[in-house]
């Protein structure tokens, strides 16, 4: 019994640190609608910054290109450090949100998404950038609380985790007391409330949510400041407390102080007393391909996905079908024509290529297949996921054994296309009553619990070492990437994946052209409309869901057979906010966006050949460039390169009519309305 009271006020001092956090996430979001994913990306770099000052005197500004430093203090101390860190924290703060988020106040929740994650790539790609020792996980030698051992029973608590727990409390009481009684604080309550009234009062939403958005970014400093001695700094894993953070701000509603605060406490107190039962010697009935870690740290996502349920309507209420609608969705025309033309002309490449144009060509492919699942899923359904990487993950180590007992490779394939698939529909349950922003959080937090528990088992991922893939063969041809104790990559393999990708192009293509594709497009454009025409909404998004899951899943298999030996690592959460954010950037809502969006892609196409181009290898601020483009996208080009790129053209050629065939023969315009769709998909 005293072990797990030792085990939970072990918990109390990260809990104080998530609740920090949580409160920041309020604010932004009480303020101006935005769920900050960056929030705690932006506390990391504050973080950083904050122990830089204290060593040196240097004050380092998060703008990549020049040097960004200067020499403030000889001997400066912990006063100091603070005041000038929370005075930085608070202009980062102002800035990000006058110059990114007010701008996409109105836009749609994939928009406001896709900047949040592009502001996450650049705040990391920053920190490492500015801080050597940023790239993994350091421990600062100066911390800021003591941490003096205190005896619980038998389990040893430092001290600094009790003052975590009470500076948490004591936030929790001044941000009550100033947002309850203050005028600035009833301000920002009638500002949440009904905008509109609040300017008619002579209330400006734009400077509460600025100042709001300046006490989050200190409070996000603070936080990772002090949990440093707890879990350490790394610019990669530190910004994905974000999800617990999340969890606990869901459960007090987004705009309860106290709650958030007790539901933090309450979290990780949980997960301490689960984790410390796990790793006990006499705990023998956890099984042992379940890694204790990735239990504890499942607390929070089931506490999101209840939440969430518990909360939402199968249908959204009047009140939410005006919201933005993602960009429009061409229809795909001469399918064939375009995909054996586009095969032809990968395949005659290959006689005149180098290794390092195949290499380019197989990365290239399967992010473009991972891409169409992005497109399957949010670009046509308009429902947001960020679990395709954790997809991905199980498909290729499914795939390796799959492989190791003797399946051939075809149906390795295929095989793990429809476990993916499988749980696909599993992992899009929640989706029948979660949409916007509240389903990306859900799908986050689905993507971090396979990544602890199921991708991060040395069983099924082979551990920090991986698994490695054999050699994939169809009737005795030899499908190998390379040459046995050669490094050049062989034209088979890239066929291969080339034939993978088209079949998997033409396939989608033609649903997006079928009744299915009208009720994945009634179902994007107005739920309750589709609803009202007989569609069933729920079964249309697991639909989208599975299918969007099996493409991820052979994307995932392919990616096995090409590194030959496959890492967990290869599949954390941070990957999935990049692979929707690429995809965004390219064409969320076409074919050809995810074909190009694998040109994009880190170590593809484009990257490749921009590298050999320079002569030098590929800058180590391609992240930073990457957040800046999605953000200026979110912003000023909603539909991405491809939707850009058809609306120049638009302009410039006189557009005809155009329609497009069902299956019965009916034609139909390819952006349909909801109320022109009936239960079959067939216009009335």
């Amino acid at each position: 019994m005293h072990d797990l009271l030792g085990f939970a006020v072990a918990g109390l001092g990260a809990g104080g640190v998530i609740a920090s956090l949580a409160l920041g996430l309020i604010l932004t979001y009480r303020s101006s609608g935005t769920v900050n994913f960056a929030h705690v990306a932006l506390g990391t770099y504050l973080a950083f910054a904050f122990f830089e000052f204290r060593e040196t005197g240097d004050l380092v500004l998060p703008v990549i290109g020049f040097s960004g430093r200067f020499h403030l203090l000889p001997r400066p101390t912990l006063a100091s450090a603070i005041i000038v860190i929370a005075l930085l924290g608070a202009v980062l703060g102002a800035l990000l949100y006058l110059l990114i988020f007010r701008p996409l106040r109105e836009s749609s929740p994939l928009a406001q998404l896709i900047a949040s994650l592009g502001l996450l790539l650049y705040l990391q790609d920053a920190t490492r950038q500015r801080f050597p020792t940023a790239g993994a996980a350091v421990t600062i030698r100066r911390p800021v609380l003591p941490t003096d051992p205190l005896r619980i029973g038998t389990v040893a608590v430092t001290e600094n985790r009790l003052w975590l727990a009470g500076g948490a409390c004591v936030v929790t009481a001044l941000l009550t007391a100033l947002y309850r009684y203050s005028r600035f604080g009833l301000a920002t309550r009638a500002a949440a409330s009904n905008e509109r009234a609040a300017l008619l009062l002579g209330l400006s939403p734009d400077r509460i949510a600025t100042i709001n958005w300046s006490i989050g970014a200190i409070l996000a400093g603070i936080a990772v400041v002090l949990i440093e001695p707890i879990s350490g700094l790394d610019a990669t894993t530190t910004p994905l407390l974000v999800v617990p953070a999340l969890a606990a701000a869901m459960l007090g509603g987004l705009k309860s102080f106290s709650l958030t605060t007790l539901c933090a406490f309450g979290l990780s107190s949980v997960q301490s007393v689960i984790l410390g039962i796990l790793v006990r010697p006499e705990t023998t009935w956890l099984p042992k391909w379940l890694p204790a870690i990735g239990v504890a740290q499942s607390v929070p996502v089931l506490a999101i996905l209840i939440t969430l349920m518990w909360r939402s309507d199968a249908l959204p209420t009047r009140s939410s079908i005006a919201e933005p609608l993602l960009p429009p969705s061409p229809s795909p025309r001469h399918i064939l024509r375009w995909a054996l033309a586009g095969w032809l002309l990968v395949a005659v490449s290959l006689l005149f290529s180098q290794a390092w144009w195949r290499e380019a060509l197989i990365v290239s492919m399967i992010f473009a297949l991972l891409a169409l699942s992005i497109v399957v899923c949010t670009g046509y359904v308009g429902q947001i996921s960020l679990a395709q990487l954790a997809f991905a993950g199980i498909g290729g180590f499914s795939a390796i054994h799959l492989a190791r007992a003797g399946v051939p490779f075809p149906v390795v394939l295929v095989a793990v296309g429809g476990l993916t698939s499988g749980l696909g529909i599993l992992i899009g349950y929640p989706a029948i009553r979660i949409r916007g922003m509240g389903l990306a959080i859900a799908t986050l937090a689905s993507a971090v619990a396979i990544e602890q528990l199921i991708l991060a088992s040395p069983s099924f991922s082979g551990g920090l070492g991986g698994a490695s893939a054999p050699r994939p063969s169809i009737a005795g041809i030899d499908l190998g990437v390379s040459a046995k104790g050669s490094e050049n990559y062989r034209p088979a393999f890239v066929l291969t994946v080339l034939t993978v990708l088209t079949g998997a192009c033409v396939a989608v293509s033609l649903v997006r052209r079928s009744r299915i594709g009208l009720r994945w497009l009634a179902v994007r454009s107005n739920e309750r409309g589709a609803a009202a025409s007989g569609i069933d909404v729920g079964r249309t998004k697991l639909e989208a869901f599975s299918v969007a899951a099996g493409l991820a899943g052979v994307a995932g298999a392919l990616m096995a057979f090409h590194v030959t030996t496959l890492s967990p690592n290869s599949f954390m959460a941070i990957g999935a906010l990049v692979a929707v954010a690429f995809t965004y950037l390219a064409g969320i809502t076409s074919v050809s966006g995810a074909l190009l969006a694998g040109v994009l892609t880190q170590a593809g196409i484009a990257a490749t050949l921009g590298s050999k181009l320079s002569g030098t290898k590929e800058p180590t601020s391609v992240a930073a460039l990457a957040g800046l483009l999605l953000i200026l996208t979110a912003i000023l080009a909603p539909a991405g390169i491809t939707g850009a790129a058809r609306t120049l053209v638009s302009r410039v050629r006189p557009t005809r009519t155009s329609k497009e065939p069902t299956e019965a023969g009916t034609d139909l315009p390819a952006e349909v309305e909801p109320s022109t769709v009936s239960a079959t998909g067939v216009g009335t």
